[in-house]
């Protein structure tokens, strides 16, 4: 059976049903997979959303550890995080000791891992853009996409490494950014400038909205069937890299089909 470690920084209502979704796959039998532990960088007492994240997991019986990254800067006296990012995932490390995860996945997860915390656990890190497209934040990839007036657009999950959203991938999945859904949104931003775009209507644009809408409902999908693959040993990590199940190199698992008929089942 597939041991999973769940990292998550447990913030918000998405943390939450991501981790619910698997938790349940696993309940139903759908999923062969148990989750080892859960790893949180936030301690209780620090945000409403945070409590409730720790109030899931310990309502499934799961470990939990926590270390608030949050505090752990302050107490030392750094102005960023990244002054001490590599003594913090030194202290999570020695937190989950004796914990052997076949797979850790990095759930709404809101620091970048040190290359040491990468290389001690295999960790699954997702981007919401294509392999070929752009990084940055959701919304910084959803600006660039309008932008480029994009064709496609969709999410990866990748290996975590210390180059951060370019790790090698795992997983995929796209959709159209034309249609009947999409044409309608184009044509109402015809002729108009990104900068414009951005200054009047913002992250309202109903074409921002839409992008958005379409990847988020698949998204958390987009794990689930990840995690399925490896469980069922559809795909392995090997030396660093993604391979078949005959130990074929591949260079990323496309789940369009599962992913739709998911969203169908709903």
């Amino acid at each position: 059976m597939l041991k999973l470690g769940w990292f998550s920084t447990g913030r918000g209502e998405g943390s939450r049903r991501l981790l619910e979704l698997v938790l349940k796959q696993i309940a139903s039998g759908d999923l062969s997979v148990t989750i080892e532990f859960v790893f949180q960088n936030r301690e209780r007492g620090e945000a409403e959303g945070s409590d409730q994240f720790q109030d899931l997991v310990r309502s499934y019986g799961i470990p939990l550890a926590t270390l608030s990254s949050q505090r752990f800067r302050k107490g030392r006296g750094a102005g960023s995080f990244s002054e001490v990012r590599l003594e913090f995932d030194r202290e999570v490390i020695r937190l989950l000791e004796g914990y052997q995860p076949n797979l850790s996945v990095l759930a709404g997860y809101m620091l970048y891992t040190a290359d040491e915390l990468c290389k001690h656990f295999t960790m699954i890190n997702s981007h919401p853009a294509l392999p070929d497209g752009p990084i940055g934040t959701w919304q910084q990839v959803i600006w660039q996409l309008i932008n480029q007036q994009a064709n496609e657009t969709g999410a990866m999950i990748h290996l975590a490494t210390e180059e951060w959203d370019r790790g090698p991938v795992i997983s995929y999945f796209s959709f159209p950014l034309h249609g009947p859904l999409f044409d309608p949104l184009w044509e109402q931003i015809k002729g108009r400038t990104i900068n414009d775009l951005r200054a009047t209507e913002g992250e309202r644009l109903p074409l921002f909205q839409r992008i958005h809408e379409e990847g988020g409902k698949r998204e958390p999908h987009l794990l689930v069937e990840t995690i399925r693959a490896f469980a069922e040993g559809t795909v392995r990590i090997v030396d660093g890299q993604m391979v078949d199940a005959a130990g074929n190199p591949i260079p990323g698992y496309c789940l369009n089909e599962n992913i739709e008929a998911a969203l169908g089942d709903r």
